[in-house]
């Protein structure tokens, strides 16, 4: 599993790579908190549970990633920790539910970077390879 930030000319494309689908999703939610903050330096202190649907597999991944800003958003945490279970497609949507372990923001300890608005659809793609699944998408700052 990994997780890496890649150039767009105006924002920062996030890319998220593991075994399974779940664990490329969790590998782009750490990427585009890395983009954010020093995700080393975030505690999992607190757990926080949601669910995400989505129309198909690839708009799922948006969907995930601004649930985890609007809660960044409306609890004032960062995470560093995430895990995506029971991802599902369902009749005519997809699902899955998602845990992720963080801790009230302290911009004298987590190093803020850069301000993360919105995951996009922009260069959205989430793919099976010979290694695993890759995940990814351009977030708006």
């Amino acid at each position: 599993m990994s997780y890496e930030l890649f150039e767009h000319r105006a924002d920062i494309g996030v890319r998220g790579k593991g075994k399974t689908c779940e664990q490329a999703f969790e590998e782009c939610a750490k990427a585009m908190f890395s983009a954010m903050v020093d995700v080393e330096r975030v505690a999992p202190k607190k757990k926080v549970q949601f669910d995400a649907h989505a129309s198909d597999l690839e708009a799922l991944l948006p969907e995930f990633l601004n649930n985890l800003l609007y809660v960044r958003d409306v609890q004032g945490m960062v995470f560093s920790r995430f895990e995506v279970k029971d991802l599902r497609q369902g009749p005519g949507q997809w699902g899955l539910k998602a845990s992720a372990w963080g801790e009230k923001f302290d911009p004298n300890r987590h190093e803020p970077k850069t301000e993360v608005k919105a995951a996009t659809f922009y260069q959205l793609s989430v793919r099976k390879t010979p290694q695993g699944f890759v995940a990814e998408c351009v977030v708006d700052v």
